[in-house]
């Protein structure tokens, strides 16, 4: 009873420091972070996903408080929020294949639902598949590159930042 207890404490710590640093770098960067065409570096803490299961509430709430600290709309702060969840979630689910798919679910997920918010919430004037294009470009910047290269370095230490604690 106490490990599960413990495990579930450092479960809600890893999410809440995962969510914290989420915030942090979107509104650090606020000026790259908002709009039809961004590249939010805090994306690249979506491939966290697959090191911990914790990363998942954590990005979910981190993108929701940095969407309403942001000062977006309600369908953003709703959409933008549950694209980075459905990220999250096949980041995780992806995690014992190729690393390289690791970054694919976040990219895939952002580029085809923020357009819709950016069109239809914000009235932003270009084409849907244009701004598929343009968010796609700063996810594939924030996932791909900075997210590897995030995945690269802590996969050398995996197995002490992210142990569970006994």
């Amino acid at each position: 009873m106490k490990q599960n207890k413990t495990i579930s404490v450092q479960f809600l710590a890893q999410a809440a420091m995962i969510a914290a640093v989420y915030v942090v770098i979107t509104l650090a960067f606020a000026p790259f972070s908002y709009g039809e065409v961004q590249v939010r570096l805090s994306e690249a803490l979506t491939i966290l996903p697959a090191f911990t299961p914790a990363a998942i509430p954590g990005l979910f709430v981190g993108c929701l408080l940095s969407n309403i600290l942001g000062g977006c709309m309600v369908l953003d702060i709703i959409f933008g929020s549950f694209a980075t969840l459905i990220g999250a979630v096949f980041t995780y689910l992806l995690r014992r294949q190729n690393r390289f798919f690791a970054p694919v679910a976040p990219i895939v997920s952002n580029s085809l639902i923020v357009p819709f918010v950016l069109k239809y919430g914000y009235q932003v004037p270009l084409p849907i598949p244009f701004m598929m294009l343009t968010v796609g470009i700063g996810e594939i910047i924030s996932c791909g590159i900075l997210g590897m290269i995030l995945y690269m370095a802590l996969s050398r230490y995996k197995h002490m930042i992210f142990k569970p604690v006994s």
